[in-house]
């Protein structure tokens, strides 16, 4: 029979449901075990940790949080804002893609200034103001109207207009990176001390003197290069986080930066350099057993439980063999699962067609594989190498851009069952293991 409007509706309930968005940690569709592993039978909590290594540390710190798209950084966050504000802490969040441009070179000038920018305007949304009654865009204003180099940018420099060109004038950004590279002590400094100033600002507020106060930057990782550019700006994040980490540790201010998950390969030890930073990082749903393509049925039946909360009748929509297809197919990436769910919903024309089966759900596989094809052909014998190793496989330097396209794009997913390993996608399973060198 033809799709009845009810039906209609129900599947674009569940359409909906599954949309891209941040979660709050009281949301209803939330999981908490989502993101959480075991070691050594014991559950291991990345955020857990990094609330409470900020709850015991004196003075300010750093903590590394990293993941690949589709993990859950930004609602994993939201969890540790939280937890961190029950322990008494008083915390800001900041998506960095609101303040600076995220496709062209970053340097400690640009980024401090798009930092110090995002916790004056926190400030000023929660309490009204900033240190001294002066916002950090008013602040910088001045500081870069004393500086005769950066007179001759061609730009009316205002705090609005800084805010704005550093997030979608890329000649702009690059102006003010020359101009700065004289004035780089100064910047640090000057941006520091306005953090510092913020943190007893905060206090002030609350009438509490030992309050911690604590920034987390979210979108850090979404730093990424295209074309020809790619290697300069994935140049420019390592020496950001490594030729400039201790600009990144701000006395008496907690901070928190998702990083990219291809810094650890980049700039190995960048943590170090910030006082013993440690980053946490999460990984794909533990769909897989350890290094190997057999599924975990702890963890389909996670991510059925995910499911479930959004969408209680499931079932009446999907199969539970197709779901856990899906599932498979996703490689245990939430995003990635999501999406590949929807893509079968707008292909139902009948209600016969209900619940979907495993051969109901193959066109929206197909779809998905298409969209990751085809592969260049050294692309393809790097990726068997991952398939046959589990690691990296990264060689030298110069490769990094394709590793990154890799892990951004999803044509690589990293797992953690004790310690870290890598797969190809599912999807690609089959044209990887076909594949075989002209010179084999």
């Amino acid at each position: 029979m033809p799709l009845a409007p009810a039906t209609r509706d129900e599947l674009k309930k569940l359409y909906n449901a599954l949309k891209d968005r941040i979660l709050e940690p009281d949301d209803p569709v939330y999981v908490e075990e989502i993101n959480q592993g075991i070691a050594n039978h014991v559950v291991v909590d990345p955020v857990e940790e990094m609330a409470t290594e900020i709850d015991w540390q004196e003075g300010g710190g750093v903590c590394l949080f990293t993941g690949q798209r589709g993990t859950g950084k930004s609602t994993e966050l939201q969890r540790l804002k939280r937890r961190l504000e029950d322990l008494g802490a008083e915390v800001f969040y900041a998506d960095l893609s609101e303040f600076l441009l995220l496709t062209k070179e970053v340097e400690i000038s640009d980024f401090l200034i798009a930092v110090a920018g995002a916790m004056s305007e926190q400030m000023k949304d929660r309490y009204g103001g900033s240190p001294g009654d002066r916002s950090y865009w008013d602040r910088i204003s001045a500081f870069l109207q004393t500086k005769v180099e950066i007179k001759d940018l061609g730009f009316k420099v205002a705090g609005v207009d800084i805010k704005a060109a550093l997030k979608d004038d890329p000649d702009f950004k690059r102006r003010v990176q020359e101009a700065a590279r004289g004035h780089v002590a100064q910047l640090v400094r000057d941006a520091h001390d306005f953090l510092a100033e913020g943190v007893q600002y905060v206090r002030e507020q609350r009438g509490d003197p030992e309050c911690k106060v604590v920034l987390l930057i979210d979108s850090v990782e979404r730093i990424r290069g295209v074309g020809s550019e790619a290697m300069a700006v994935y140049e420019s994040v390592r020496n950001l986080f490594f030729g400039h980490a201790e600009h990144l540790k701000v006395p008496v201010l907690h901070m928190v930066y998702t990083i990219p998950p291809y810094l650890s390969v980049l700039a190995a030890g960048a943590g170090a350099l910030m006082g013993g930073a440690v980053t946490r990082r999460l990984v794909s749903t533990h769909i897989f057993k350890d290094r190997s393509r057999e599924p975990d049925r702890a963890g389909l039946e996670r991510l059925r439980t995910v499911i479930a909360k959004r969408y209680p009748d499931w079932k009446k929509i999907f199969e539970p063999a197709a779901l856990d297809e899906l599932a498979l197919n996703s490689g245990g990436d939430l995003r990635e699962f999501f999406r590949l769910i929807r893509l079968c919903l707008p292909s139902v024309r009948d209600d016969a067609q209900l619940p979907l089966n495993v051969e109901a759900i193959k066109q929206a596989n197909n779809a998905a594989r298409g969209e990751m094809l085809p592969i260049p052909e050294d692309h393809l014998g790097w990726l068997k190498r991952i398939s046959q190793t589990h690691d990296t496989c990264l060689e030298k330097d110069a490769d990094l851009p394709t590793l990154a396209h890799f892990l951004d794009n999803r044509l690589v997913l990293n797992y953690r069952n004790g310690s870290d390993w890598y797969d190809v996608h599912p999807l690609l399973r089959d044209v990887v293991d076909a594949y075989v060198s002209a010179d084999a």
